[in-house]
């Protein structure tokens, strides 16, 4: 891998870079390639612009690199094979789910027509595919049949994702408090393992809708709902919190797991999706949905030593580090071009 920037690779970046770990993507390859952004759409006149502004720009690009599999990814690679240009797509998780029990992902069947088609497309017609996780790449191979697949993990930022000051009696978990989002996220079950430690604060950080806190709220009254706040004030909670809890149905990766794992909080998931991947044998593994064995799990790990926190950080550091995955995505591109 060449180590220095080449002004003469063009590629076309398709991501919305509100999404940290997209915008990641973004400053990695920034360092080394001429990077032109497209932007997913989000309005109907913006869609239908979409088309026109994606074919011309392609066509002057030697590689298109899309976040997530979707109608936002399938027009540049249908342009890419047009044009004769290379492709690539990170399977980020629900572009490659189908959950039924809790109508989860591109491929169930009522999003089929709108997302799990131009998904397949997607993941089909890409030079390569890059899932997140291995879980995630297994999903994939169960609805495309991709040219090349690789499993190239999301990082961490060690360098901001790390511990400052005394922890607190903080018990966190990220997810938006949604009619969705507490089926998905696993938030009553949260909720309920919450009223078997009167003497800690609880916290939800994500979005949320009124009708879904108040159901919260009425399981336990002192959540704590930060509602969306920055990358910066998730740090600041992460900082704070002892135990950080992601008691998911599903989960493709588990960005705050790791960010969390960064800051050396002891990690409470449940035994699904990508988290083992990422948790190893540095936290407690619960099923989902059970209450009592998640506060069992909560008891357990707040009569952990601190090294359990440090454990956790050095499993993220060892594993998920930027150099890692900008010298793997560095090396991907650089090869796709020899060929």
């Amino acid at each position: 891998m060449k180590d220095e920037f080449n002004n003469e690779m063009k590629i076309c970046f398709v991501g919305n870079l509100s999404s940290s770990f997209i915008k990641k993507d973004y400053e990695i390859l920034g360092k080394y390639f001429n990077l032109n952004l497209i932007k997913p759409p989000k309005s109907i006149i913006e869609w239908m612009k979409y088309p026109l502004n994606v074919a011309k720009k392609v066509k002057a690009c030697d590689v298109i690199f899309c976040w997530f599999a979707g109608w936002h990814s399938a027009i540049p690679i249908h342009y890419a094979k047009k044009y004769k240009k290379k492709s690539i797509v990170v399977a980020g998780g629900y572009d490659a789910a189908y959950v039924p029990e809790i109508d989860y992902g591109a491929f169930s069947k009522r999003r089929l027509l709108k997302e799990g088609l131009p998904a397949r497309f997607s993941l089909n017609h890409a030079d390569i595919v890059l899932p997140v996780s291995n879980f995630t790449k297994n999903d994939v191979l169960k609805h495309a049949k991709p040219k090349q697949i690789k499993v190239v993990y999301n990082v961490i930022d060690t360098n901001k994702f790390k511990p400052k000051g005394k922890k607190e009696k903080l018990i966190m978990t990220i997810g938006s408090a949604t009619k969705q989002g507490i089926k998905i996220k696993g938030l009553e079950t949260f909720a309920k393992a919450s009223n078997h430690f009167p003497d800690y604060k609880f916290v939800i950080i994500g979005g949320n809708e009124e009708l879904s806190v108040k159901k919260l709220k009425e399981i336990n009254p002192n959540l704590i709902f930060t509602g969306n706040v920055t990358h910066d004030e998730v740090l600041s909670w992460l900082q704070r919190a002892k135990i950080y809890c992601q008691l998911s149905y599903v989960e493709s990766f588990g960005m705050g797991v790791a960010e969390a794992m960064g800051c050396e909080c002891v990690p409470i998931v449940t035994n699904t999706g990508g988290l083992p991947e990422v948790v190893g044998d540095t936290g407690f593994y619960v099923p989902h949905g059970n209450e009592k064995a998640i506060a069992d799990a909560i008891k357990k790990a707040l009569n952990t030593s601190k090294n359990f926190g440090k454990k956790a950080k050095k499993r993220i550091k060892e594993k998920f580090l930027i150099k890692t995955r900008k010298e793997n995505l560095v090396r991907i591109i650089e090869t796709l071009m020899e060929k």
